[in-house]
């Protein structure tokens, strides 16, 4: 039921929510102790408050006052370093709640606040003045190489094969990289994350294996693999023919190349 009412049941709730949730929590508990209660009246009874949030959610999707109504609205606390006392007192929120949630939010000044609303589910949201704002590489005008995020290519001693492939990256490879880190095989390996700048993480079962401590640089046969395996991924993404053409030669081209330098780089 509680999947069915959405995320929200699980998170910081909002007023309507909180009731919500207390309600069928003491109408499930009355049903588990309480004999002289019927298990139909008490199903019902927990499938109508099930429903009820369901409908006024639509409702409210539809409705924006209706929205108001039953979860409330955000409230403006600090405004340009002020507090407004009005609001906190409508909010009934005390000076020392107030610089709680700011302290939560690693705000100890009040003056270092452009804005700050309490949300209806009760959390700070904070806007800081444009000089206390943390330096981002855009703000300094710099550009900086776009990163995807970490994945998972071995979890538990298996390897995640879908993410392996998506990635563009060979079992041989893989296999190579985890040897690198000490391992013999890859059920030696509890977890295996890769970058998206192709270093890889791993972590071992056995804690006294020795790693090898190596910088995290391909080689010249691992940066030539990697192109390989990046080849063989853009073929599939064209429609070209003679771009698909293309890619398979090179992608030939480059096998030999790696077979003729191979022996040179043992």
């Amino acid at each position: 039921m509680a999947r069915i009412m959405g995320k929200k049941q699980l998170s910081q709730l909002t007023f309507f929510d909180y009731c919500v949730g207390i309600t069928i929590g003491s109408i499930a508990a009355t049903m588990s102790v309480d004999q002289n209660v019927k298990i139909s009246n008490g199903i019902v009874s927990l499938i109508i408050w099930g429903l009820f949030p369901l409908v006024l959610a639509y409702l409210g999707i539809k409705n924006r006052k209706f929205l108001h109504l039953t979860d409330g609205r955000p409230a403006i606390i600090i405004k340009n370093g002020q507090v407004l006392d009005k609001s906190m007192k409508k909010n009934q929120l005390a000076i020392d709640e107030l610089m709680m949630l700011l302290r939560e939010k690693s705000v100890f000044k009040v003056d270092d606040v452009e804005m700050a609303i309490l949300e209806t589910n009760g959390e700070l949201s904070i806007m800081l003045k444009t000089e206390q704002q943390p330096v981002t590489p855009k703000l300094l005008g710099l550009e900086v190489e776009s990163e995807h995020a970490p994945s998972l290519l071995i979890a538990d001693g298996t390897v995640l094969e879908q993410n392996l492939a998506m990635l563009g990256y060979s079992s041989k490879w893989l296999l190579s990289e985890v040897k690198k880190q000490g391992a013999s095989q890859i059920k030696d390996v509890f977890l295996a994350q890769v970058d998206s700048k192709g270093n890889l993480y791993v972590d071992l079962y056995n804690e006294k294996m020795v790693q090898n401590q190596v910088e995290q640089r391909p080689s010249l046969t691992d940066a030539l693999k990697k192109l390989q395996a990046d080849l063989e991924k853009f073929s599939p993404e064209t429609e070209n023919k003679k771009t698909k053409k293309m890619y398979s030669e090179q992608t030939k081209k480059l096998q030999k190349t790696i077979e003729d330098i191979m022996p040179y780089l043992k």
